[in-house]
């Protein structure tokens, strides 16, 4: 994990976006494009985390079609998309993670060598963004079920500080244990979102979190003594 001071803009999605809808609408996805400032960004998929599955990738491809210049970055082969070199993300204005193993994903981005390609795309301005393991990976830990029940994994990128949890209350036991291991000190102060919400970072920091639903929540989860306290993030709906 590097020393160096992330500067940046990242899109941390607990769950939502295009590929937790019927029809691949999301409005934290319009509202991630607008951020952009541009009529029509160039938007790069990645994937790894699912071992760059097709099915996922022309979900991406169909939801941004029309509104962006999209493409795929495929780690474990080029078709039917073509791009394997990582280069190109220093080309684009927003590069968006998909969900599936986070352990997976920071094996396979560290021998390709993306986390010092994705600090300095962010540092030139491209948005980082990702949803569920592509929520953790930015984190310097995360709650994840790569190793099949979850566990806690302490070895993210770190562009972020403290823990991530993703899927909090749309999915069995994340709650639950969450609170357990940041209450016993194997997970440092977390930030939870659940699904269809997302919390926007700049340089490090917590700007707002976003909600496509009403009631969806999200936490900074902090130990304190022997106990867990979980301190609710404001969640603006998006209109």
């Amino acid at each position: 994990m590097s020393a160096q001071p992330f500067r940046g803009t990242i899109l941390t999605l607990g769950g939502g976006g295009f590929s937790m809808s019927d029809d691949g609408s999301s409005r934290i996805d319009d509202q991630l494009l607008e951020l952009t400032g541009t009529h029509r960004p160039k938007v790069c998929f990645v994937p790894t985390a699912s071992g760059d599955s097709p099915t996922y990738s022309a979900r991406f491809e169909q939801a941004f079609e029309g509104r962006a210049d999209t493409s795929v970055l495929s780690l474990f082969g080029a078709d039917p998309w073509g791009h394997n070199d990582p280069q190109m993300l220093l080309e684009q204005d927003v590069v968006y993670v998909g969900g599936g193993s986070t352990a997976n994903l920071l094996a396979v981005w560290r021998y390709h060598g993306l986390p010092d390609i994705l600090r300095q795309a962010a540092a030139q301005g491209t948005l980082l963004a990702g949803i569920s393991a592509g929520m953790n990976c930015w984190f310097e830990a995360s709650s994840t079920d790569s190793f099949g029940p979850l566990a806690p994994l302490r070895d993210g990128l770190g562009f972020l500080p403290g823990g991530a949890c993703p899927h909090l209350l749309g999915e069995e036991h994340r709650r639950s244990s969450l609170r357990m291991w940041v209450a016993s000190g194997e997970m440092p102060t977390t930030h939870a979102a659940d699904d269809h919400v997302a919390l926007l970072w700049r340089d490090g920091e917590l700007i707002e979190a976003w909600g496509e639903d009403q009631g969806r929540l999200a936490f900074r989860v902090e130990r304190d003594g022997e106990e867990a306290i979980e301190r609710e993030i404001p969640v603006r709906q998006l209109i």
